[in-house]
């Protein structure tokens, strides 16, 4: 059976992102970063020019997207310089997709207060007008992967690809640490928060100043909100898993952005020339369509609790940049949308330490 997501995505009106509506909704990042955010990534073409005051599921998606990246280049240098790379030479990001990284403790219990695993996005990313277009089973790092595409603008509008850590699949010591570390896990979304997104998800679009209130809330999603770890039981999870290590330090974070590109290889090349530090190697999937490879992490400084009770710092690996390239599927005439299992975990060994 043919691929749903593929013949939509060569569905495209030709209209276009309003840019006042956008940079409206931008308010929120600091002075003058809105303009900087907005230039970095490619303006979908397919979105429908609605009324000046309302905000449609889709442009508000579009938005978080802008957010999201712009908050990940402030995390990772190495993927800022690629982009003013980009950017110096009159182009911008065709942002693919993003990836976050949950936990879901044993039995599906909730994570805290936040709902298990997946399910703490989905609730965000349905009323945006996300499907789940894909299950992908990552056995080797006992995690699960899920993909979430626009319904009406696939092919323009970034996925996220969004894991699950199947803290059941480790042994009782790890189960322990998770379970002290991730049950601290506070709820980012209010309960205004929730009812914005319930009316969005009945009506298709809100208010625009309703809009620019929920915006800031989403953003805040894609963050950490569990306890800073106890130094002990991170060590436990960074010895058997460096992804369950990962989501300790930085939570919810955007794990990745992607930049969707013509030529991996000249990509890849430039990178290295630049002195950045990239993956060995690039994945390709099973179909021969989608080819991917990205930067190593950027390290980051993280806060842990020592065994006397006080702070210390370490430096641990952060986020990192992709690069994508999709071919057209040719039973369908259209690009191929889908991930792969085998590319993903290649792709999931960029925030291991170096010294692991």
């Amino acid at each position: 059976m043919a691929d749903p997501l593929e013949p939509a995505c060569a569905k495209a009106d030709k209209k276009g992102m309003n840019e006042t509506k956008l940079a409206a909704l931008l308010e929120m990042l600091p002075q003058g970063e809105a303009a900087v955010a907005m230039a970095c990534l490619r303006l979908p073409s397919d979105l429908p020019d609605g009324a000046p005051d309302r905000v449609s599921a889709a442009e508000l998606a579009f938005a978080l997207s802008v957010v999201l990246h712009h908050g990940l280049l402030a995390r990772v240098p190495t993927g800022a310089a690629y982009v003013a790379d980009r950017l110096a030479a009159g182009e911008r990001v065709m942002l693919d997709h993003g990836a976050l990284r949950t936990i879901i403790l044993p039995g599906g219990a909730d994570t805290g207060a936040l709902p298990a695993g997946a399910a703490a996005f989905a609730r965000l990313l349905e009323p945006l007008g996300y499907v789940r277009a894909g299950v992908y089973p990552l056995d080797r790092l006992r995690m699960t992967g899920y993909a979430w595409c626009h319904r009406d603008h696939p092919g323009s509008l970034a996925q996220y690809f969004v894991s699950e850590l199947h803290v059941d699949r480790f042994d009782d010591a790890f189960q322990a640490a998770a379970e002290r570390i991730f049950g601290t896990t506070r709820d980012p979304l209010d309960d205004a928060a929730k009812a914005v997104l319930g009316r969005l998800a009945a009506e298709g679009d809100l208010p625009l100043d309703e809009a620019k209130r929920l915006l800031p809330a989403l953003a805040a999603a894609f963050d950490r909100h569990h306890e800073a770890p106890a130094l002990t039981d991170y060590d436990i999870l960074k010895g058997q898993s460096a992804e369950a290590a990962w989501i300790a330090t930085e939570g919810n974070a955007f794990n990745h952005g992607t930049d969707r590109v013509d030529d991996l290889e000249a990509v890849v090349a430039a990178q290295r020339a630049a002195g950045r530090a990239m993956k060995d190697r690039i994945e390709v999937s099973g179909s021969g369509r989608v080819r991917q490879t990205a930067t190593r992490a950027d390290r980051v400084d993280r806060t842990f609790r020592g065994e006397d009770g006080k702070a210390v710092t370490l430096s641990v690996p952060g986020s990192f940049y992709e690069f994508i390239s999709r071919d057209v599927n040719p039973e369908t005439g259209a690009l191929d949308l889908r991930f792969d299992s085998g590319n993903a975990q290649g792709i999931f060994k960029m925030t291991a330490a170096l010294d692991a």
